[in-house]
């Protein structure tokens, strides 16, 4: 028996949240004015949860490690939001967002907590809407839709590709209301390094200012992660370059399982790699996959050409061009999934058919919508629709109108301008499905400690849809933890405040002091991003996107042994109490390199190819991913002491509203 409890309410599966919600404790508005919540980061789940907690009347501290909350990553997201709305009329409903979520995932996430997500995205964008957030609009004034690979309906609600920008914006807002009210104090620059556990339960946590280098304590009832993804452990990702997996780890550390931390999504429309120069990529959104056809050429002798410059790719006749996502999956055509887009783009670039200097990188062209939507607004206005002049201005103007900042930002990034030739694209490590186990309130293994958006594990299974992410992030943070985060909180009311000056915070603080003290002192040789760079190595070739056990056992050991040199070799300049980014990097890398031991041994340890996870043992006669039932289950991993040493446990995956069955897109 488990002795994980996900707490799911009992019912049918339509009802559990609405029933759930009518049976849990509440905290009156009078006792909320003497409860104290910690909420760090504050992105979308973050930034959200904040100002919503704030709002019922909680006294909220908010931390971020970046100088402003609205330079969170859920800034750079482009391309939208999920609801179902069905606004297009064209068939979606909460049941199909919640199927095509669980089918996306590959079925390896939990029912229940994927029913009330798509239940309440309806609600997200009414309340976004009312936040001021810009959203498309179609030309009658209502709000704009468009697809996302993996699902046969349009409900993917947008502005332009700033979509994460403008719903970070609204929940800025909404923070800055309640920070003006003196019911959230914000710390910007602020680092959390600790979890401080006093009688079994979360009641603050041991910061740094990275400013003044000074250790902090602060306490409150309940601690709220809202920390996001550990993509880069891989080095190389769209991350931005601050993300860590510091406070999940720490949190691990003391007690939280860590869900699933071999299930990272490989995003299949990224600028490809230019060089070891490189510190972070970039993502082209996959909106453009709306539009844009994904190609390479048929033979490798022309794609010898193409990469040897001898040959353009707008030379290159239709007849010779192999549209393979069109091919291989008509139903879903270049709208699949990301992981199936990610494998066949990897597959045709492993034999030989690549279309860059590397041969790593794939056509993603638009001529053929600027051709359809110029001939569409020529027949508009009365014109010519046999002037390719005409048509193509027409054209590039409407696919302008819809991707023309993601296509300025390419060209700027490339210097190639995409709207005569094809973007090219390939594969890069984008998010991260794992995160802290949570029951159903959000709530992981340790009482008190809640882990929201990315940070956790519960939505997504093995293989994110797109524009779920956002989704996610804004159900949890508006919708679900300040209603379930009451249920505990009620056996607070007369506890008072939590004080600071404990043994707990006391033994936490000197932890935190003695790890720096540690990488400040260790005058070793080499500097931290030559270690992350090692450990980004290992992880893309031996835990990327194609594994194999001998990979994986080899991944281990050499993640040790980097591990091992990391602590005798680092040298970390400056001092431990001034501004000193390096030292706040070189914990962060530590962090990673015990992440990527426990990845890896996830990854082994899954004996099945499952969403963005292709275990070359495990797949179909036609090189599909091929899933065992008797992997149907979220691995949790308990921390003992060291990577090697965890215990695994298992919540097995039951479904009763979902027939399980093979993916199929074709």
């Amino acid at each position: 028996m488990s002795i994980l409890d996900s707490k799911v309410p009992e019912g049918p599966l339509a009802e559990k949240w609405k029933n759930h919600k009518s049976n849990i404790n509440l905290v009156s508005p009078a006792n909320k004015r003497n409860i104290d919540i910690i909420v760090v980061g504050t992105g979308l789940a973050g930034g959200s949860a904040a100002a919503t907690l704030a709002e019922l009347g909680y006294n909220v501290k908010a931390f971020c490690f970046q100088d402003s909350a609205r330079r969170a990553h859920s800034i750079a997201a482009q391309g939208g939001i999920n609801a179902a709305k069905n606004y297009q009329g064209d068939g979606d409903s909460t049941y199909r967002l919640f199927y095509d979520t669980v089918k996306g995932g590959d079925y390896r996430s939990r029912e229940s907590n994927v029913h009330r997500l798509a239940e309440v995205s309806t609600n997200i964008i009414d309340q976004c809407v009312a936040q001021g957030v810009p959203f498309a609009r179609e030309y009658g004034g209502l709000l704009d839709n468009r697809s996302f690979g993996g699902v046969l309906v349009s409900r993917t609600f947008y502005a332009k590709g700033q979509t994460g920008q403008q719903l970070l914006l609204g929940a800025y807002s909404a923070m800055n209301r309640q920070i003006g009210r003196g019911k959230i104090k914000m710390y910007a620059r602020h680092e959390m390094l600790d979890v401080v556990i006093v009688d079994g339960k979360a009641r603050g946590i041991i910061a740094r200012n990275l400013v003044t280098g000074e250790i902090e304590r602060h306490s409150a009832h309940a601690v709220v992660l809202g920390t996001g993804g550990y993509g880069n452990a891989f080095y190389l990702s769209t991350y931005a370059m601050g993300s860590n997996v510091t406070a999940a780890w720490k949190a691990h550390k003391r007690g939280a399982f860590f869900a699933n931390p071999c299930f990272t999504q490989i995003h299949p429309t990224c600028i490809p790699v230019s060089g070891d120069h490189q510190s972070k990529l970039t993502l082209m959104s996959e909106s453009l996959r709306n539009d844009g056809r994904i190609w390479v050429p048929k033979t490798m002798e022309d794609a010898k050409a193409i990469r040897e410059g001898k040959l353009k790719p707008v030379d290159l006749p239709e007849d010779k061009r192999d549209y393979y996502l069109e091919r291989r999956y008509p139903a879903f055509g270049n709208l699949v999934p990301r992981d199936v887009a990610s494998r066949a783009a990897k597959e045709r670039c492993d034999s030989g058919y690549g279309v860059n200097k590397t041969g790593e990188a794939v056509f993603l062209d638009f001529a053929a919508a600027i051709q359809r939507y110029g001939k569409e607004q020529a027949h508009v206005k009365g014109l010519d629709e046999n002037d390719l002049t005409l048509v193509t201005k027409l054209g590039k103007e409407v696919v302008a109108s819809k991707y023309g900042n993601l296509f300025q930002m390419y060209e700027k990034i490339v210097d190639q301008n995409p709207y005569e030739t094809p973007m090219m694209i390939y594969p890069a490590v984008h998010y991260t499905m794992g995160g802290l186990w949570v029951d159903y309130n959000l709530m992981t293994t340790v009482p008190g400690l809640y882990a929201i958006g990315e940070a956790n594990f519960s939505d997504h299974g093995a293989n994110r849809l797109g524009a779920s992410a956002l989704m996610q992030g804004l159900a949890d943070g508006y919708f679900v933890l300040p209603y379930t985060i009451g249920d505990y909180l009620s056996n607070d009311i007369r506890t008072g405040k939590i004080p600071t000056d404990s043994p707990e915070f006391e033994a936490s603080e000197t932890y935190v002091r003695e790890n720096l003290n540690k990488l400040i002192n260790n005058k070793g040789t080499k500097s931290v991003d030559y270690f992350h760079k090692k450990l980004g190595k290992i992880m893309w070739n031996k835990c990327g996107m194609a594994r194999n056990r001998a990979h994986l056992q080899e991944a281990i050991e050499e993640i040790k042994q980097v591990r091992e040199e990391f602590w005798k070799d680092v040298f970390v300049p400056g001092a431990e109490n001034e501004y000193n980014e390096e030292l706040a990097k070189a914990g962060r890398v530590a962090d990673f390199l015990e992440l990527g031991e426990l990845f890896a041994k996830d990854a082994l340890e899954r004996e099945e190819s499952c969403g963005g996870h292709f275990r070359e043992e495990h797949q179909t006669e036609n090189g599909e991913a091929l899933r065992r039932p008797e992997y149907q289950y979220v691995s949790a991993w308990e921390y003992k002491g060291q990577p090697s040493q965890a215990i695994h446990h298992k919540e097995d995956l039951v479904y009763e509203n979902i027939e399980v069955k093979e993916r199929s897109y074709k």
